[in-house]
C-alpha cells in the first residue's frame, strides 16, 4: 500500500501501464499505487478492457481505475462514476506504413485494422485498399507489420505517443478524413460514487477535455452504437463554443453519413444527442442495421 492509502486499478498491457502511471505521477502517487488487472473473457469482446477494472474498484480491491475513455461503454456500470478527465492527448489516427498522405498509400495496400470505423472511413476514399483484421496491442500490431501480414496499419496516434513511438507514424488523418473513435486520445478516471479518492482525482480534471467527452459520449449512446460499431464522433472546444462532428457508414465504405453541429459548451450532453438524432433522420440506423443498400 502508497502512504495515500489509494490503488488505482489498470490493466497489464504496456499501453495501459503507461496511461496509468500517468495519472498515478498527476496525483503524487506513483508506481506503488498500481494494480495490474487481467481481462475478464476472451477476444471479440471489447469490453473486457474495462471490466476487470471495474470489478477491482467495486470490490475494494483499489479505489480507483484508469480508462481509456473510448474503451468505455457509454452506459455507466452501476455504482460508479467518472472521477476524472485528465486533459486530452492527441485525438487522431496515424498511418504507419508507406505514404506521406491517403493518397499516396500505395495502390491495393493490405492495411492491418480491426476497427470498422477505420475500414469503413478508408474504404470510402480508397476503395482499392485490402482491410486485414488485425487485433493485439500495439507493440503485438507493430510487430505483425514488421512479419510482413500487412502493408501498414491505422493505430490511435495518442497511444503511439505514450508508448514513445510517435516516430513510427508516417502521417495523421484529420479528423474530417477520419472522425476519432468517441473518446479517443482521451483517459478516464474512474472511482465508487462516494468512494474514497474522488476528490483528489477531481484534482487533475480538465474541464475542456471532459465536455468534449460528455457530448461524445452523449451522441454514442443516442445513436445506438457500441464500441465496436462503425462510428465516429470528435468534439472540440473554443471558449463557450462546442463543435461536435460525425461519422457511420458500412465497413466496405460504400455508404457513409457525416455531420456537424455547433452549439453553447455549457451543453455538451445536449448537443451530442442533437447530432446523433439528426444523423439518425438521415439514416444512419438503417446504416448501422445493415439494411441501407449501396
Amino acid at each position: 500500500m502508497n502512504a495515500s492509502g489509494l490503488l488505482i486499478a489498470t490493466r497489464p498491457s504496456p499501453l495501459a501501464l503507461a496511461q496509468a502511471r500517468l495519472v498515478a505521477d498527476a496525483l503524487g502517487l506513483g508506481e506503488a499505487s498500481l494494480i495490474e488487472v487481467a481481462n475478464q473473457t476472451g477476444p471479440g469482446d471489447k469490453e473486457r478492457f474495462v471490466r476487470g477494472v471495474e470489478q477491482a474498484i467495486l470490490a475494494g480491491t483499489a479505489e480507483l481505475g484508469v480508462h481509456s475513455a473510448k474503451d468505455l461503454p457509454g452506459k455507466m456500470t452501476s455504482g460508479l462514476v467518472i472521477a476524472a478527465v485528465p486533459g486530452r492527448a492527441d485525438p487522431r489516427d496515424a498511418w504507419i506504413g508507406p505514404g506521406d498522405s491517403i493518397a499516396e498509400i500505395p495502390r491495393g495496400a493490405r492495411v492491418g485494422t480491426s476497427s470498422l470505423r477505420r475500414r469503413a472511413q478508408l474504404m470510402a476514399v480508397r476503395p482499392d485498399l485490402v482491410m486485414v483484421d488485425m487485433a493485439g496491442n500495439v507493440d503485438t500490431r507493430l510487430e505483425k507489420l514488421r512479419a510482413g501480414e500487412a502493408d501498414g496499419l491505422v493505430l490511435a496516434m495518442a497511444g503511439l505517443d505514450r508508448l514513445g513511438r510517435s516516430s513510427e507514424a508516417s502521417f495523421v488523418f484529420e479528423p474530417d478524413q477520419m472522425t476519432p473513435a468517441a473518446g479517443q486520445g482521451a483517459l478516464v478516471v474512474q472511482g465508487r460514487i462516494n468512494g474514497p479518492g474522488l476528490d483528489r482525482a477531481s484534482m487533475i480534471g480538465d474541464p475542456a477535455s471532459g465536455t468534449a467527452l460528455a457530448a461524445e459520449r452523449a451522441a454514442v449512446v443516442e445513436i445506438g452504437a457500441d464500441c465496436d460499431s462503425p462510428v465516429g464522433f470528435h468534439a472540440t472546444l473554443a471558449g463557450d463554443h462546442l463543435a461536435i462532428e460525425g461519422f457511420v457508414g458500412l465497413s466496405d465504405g460504400s455508404v457513409w453519413l457525416r455531420d456537424r453541429i455547433e452549439g453553447d459548451a455549457t451543453r455538451p450532453e445536449e448537443l451530442g444527442r442533437e447530432l446523433a438524432r439528426r444523423m439518425l433522420s438521415a439514416g444512419a440506423k438503417e446504416i448501422l442495421a445493415g439494411t441501407v443498400q449501396a
